[in-house]
């Protein structure tokens, strides 16, 4: 059982660990040892998250997101096992976290009457030394 905040924790059955051996160097240890943890959780059919979050969660977990619904986390950092499933755990937790914020609505706002009238007094200045610029006539 995997604790998101008071009211959201997720089931057993929702979450799926496979070990494998790390990559890069390691020396003796690297080709005997699974340390490496992909945690696989299977977000669509959670029904501890709503709909919205789970949109939200999709947009976050970008391409971990595989076409069954399911997120994949991998953790390899560390050269425990135990450490690493903490790892990927930590992350899923942050990123649910997160998709459980709901983003505030943009209010649209209009330019201020002054900040207009400075604008337009711009673009004029702008245009007057543009317009000067000009070929010069010899017989001046």
């Amino acid at each position: 059982m995997l604790r998101i905040n008071d009211a959201i924790t997720i089931a057993d059955w929702e979450l799926v660990e496979t070990f494998s051996r790390s990559q890069g160097p390691g020396g003796q240890n690297v080709n005997k040892v699974e340390t490496a943890v992909e945690l696989r959780f299977e977000a669509e059919r959670s029904p501890h998250l709503s709909d919205p979050v789970k949109t939200r969660l999709k947009r976050l977990a970008g391409r971990r997101w595989t076409n069954d619904g399911a997120i994949v986390i991998r953790a390899e950092e560390t050269r425990s096992q135990a450490r690493n499933r903490e790892l990927a755990r930590e992350r899923l937790v942050e990123m649910i976290r997160q998709a459980l914020v709901a983003p505030k609505r943009r209010i649209a706002t209009k330019p201020t009457y002054g900040s207009q009238l400075r604008r337009l007094k711009a673009k004029t200045v702008r245009s007057e030394v543009k317009s000067a610029r000009g070929k010069v006539d010899p017989e001046e």
